[in-house]
């Protein structure tokens, strides 16, 4: 009599940071649409070279690496960084830049710590900043709303075609650093009072990622304490120093809330569960943390927009807050806290 075939109770689904990773892409749709609505191709370019030097430099380190290439490419973290880092950079970028920020993001933000699930700072955002750092005039030319064609983005994206004048003007959070002399109202006389956009458009590209925001946590892809905080912490930052529509100001909390990459940060960026805290109590602190730093950068900082700082300050301080913020373990007492000084 042959006896029943018993097998291990090992997973048998799909990879679960594949189809998590899956579900982050589908939320940055809306963001996406918004971008194309405004800037045509623009964003398409930027985001196919993003993707192919992501998945190229990869796929390079993993078998410089001994590593199995196609196992760790079908997790789609690398495609992942890419889109966020594309949707981050201005349109129009030039092709080195947006292959520079992301061959950084990849290199330096994820595999020199040891991979996927090993790095302290976000990637995405250590492209940013490089890119930032290194090349500030074309990281702050954000264009004027208009639909560019296929063809028109790519001579100017290579170089082939020089971009016309008036092609790109001061950012709103640019504005309301250069020109706290003017009231919000004449700010919005001149176009410049919503939006990293250029002028108007950014509070739609902000809403769109709330709706895709929204998307992952119905899915539960994360819980509501890391984008609470930082949105509740700008809100109540902004609000503590704002002045009054009609006189100079550090802007209202409603512009903060979607001016620059406010909800981008939010809800793809600060919920990164490698780089972030683990507990929720942790995850509500490290929010809060960024909202902060965000407003303090804005409006007494060096840079119009302060997210991807923010998030690498606070990526530091996650170490300490996990320590600290460390959930009761079931029938064990309370950890006490603190550092023993001695034997």
């Amino acid at each position: 009599m042959a006896l029943p075939r018993i097998t291990s109770p090992h997973a048998t689904g799909s990879n679960r940071t594949r189809r998590i990773m899956q579900q982050v892409l589908v939320a940055t749709l809306p963001g996406l649409l918004t971008l194309t609505w405004l800037y045509g191709f623009a964003p398409l370019i930027n985001l196919l070279l993003a993707s192919a030097m992501a998945l190229g430099l990869e796929a390079a380190v993993l078998r410089l690496r001994q590593r199995p290439v196609g196992f760790f490419l079908n997790d789609c973290s690398a495609l992942v960084t890419a889109v966020l880092l594309a949707l981050a950079l201005p349109p129009q970028s030039p092709w080195w830049l947006t292959l520079t920020a992301c061959g950084f993001a990849i290199l330096f933000g994820k595999h020199v710590y040891g991979g996927l699930g090993q790095n302290p700072f976000n990637p995405a955002m250590v492209g940013y900043v490089v890119a930032l750092v290194s090349f500030p005039v074309e990281m702050t030319a954000w264009p004027v709303p208009h639909v560019v064609g296929l063809t028109e983005g790519i001579q100017h994206t290579f170089g082939i075609a020089s971009l016309p004048d008036g092609w790109s003007q001061a950012t709103a959070l640019d504005a309301l650093k250069t020109n706290r002399s003017l009231t919000m109202d004449e700010l919005r006389a001149q176009n410049m009072a919503f939006g990293h956009l250029g002028s108007r458009g950014a509070e739609w590209v902000n809403l769109a990622f709330l709706v895709g925001g929204l998307f992952m946590l119905r899915r539960r892809l994360f819980g509501w304490h890391a984008p609470a905080g930082m949105l509740g912490a700008l809100f109540v930052m902004s609000l503590l120093f704002w002045n009054g529509a009609d006189s100079d100001s550090n802007g209202s909390p409603l512009f903060h809330l979607l001016s620059g990459a406010t909800m981008l940060g939010a809800f793809f960026i600060v919920t990164d569960p490698v780089s972030g805290a683990t507990s929720n109590q942790g995850r509500l602190i490290f929010g809060t943390g960024v909202g902060i730093l965000v407003y303090v950068i804005r409006a007494w900082g060096g840079y119009p927009d302060g997210v991807a700082f923010a998030v690498l300050l606070m990526n530091l301080a996650a170490p300490a807050i996990d320590y600290f913020s460390r959930p009761r373990t079931y029938g064990h007492r309370k950890a006490e806290r603190g550092f023993k000084v001695g034997g």
